[in-house]
């Protein structure tokens, strides 16, 4: 996997702040994601997925929280964000 800089500088596109308002995902936890991914997944050329697992509700749960960005651009642009409790099926263990 290519090494990926963390992202401090980055536009929301309407489409990730319409994402973001529905599923209730704040500006500080896109800003957490991107400045310090647990992981970063390249899905095509200039798109990357960062995600970090966090938790939510009460009693707390593990979720993963997943973003995806246009890396291929300045500054970088979030497209779309969610958060979901399958975090087996995106999480990749270090080979």
């Amino acid at each position: 996997m290519p090494e990926i800089s963390p992202i401090t500088v980055y536009r929301l596109t309407d489409h990730a702040r319409f994402e973001m308002e529905r599923r209730h995902i704040t500006e500080e936890e896109i800003a957490l994601v991107l400045s310090t991914p647990e992981q970063v997944q390249i899905v095509r050329p200039g798109r990357a997925v960062y995600q970090s697992r966090l938790k939510y509700g009460e009693p707390a749960k593990i979720y993963l929280l997943r973003i995806f960005v246009d890396i291929d651009r300045q500054p970088a642009e979030v497209v779309t964000v969610y958060r979901t409790s399958k975090v087996e099926k995106y999480w990749r263990q270090r080979q």
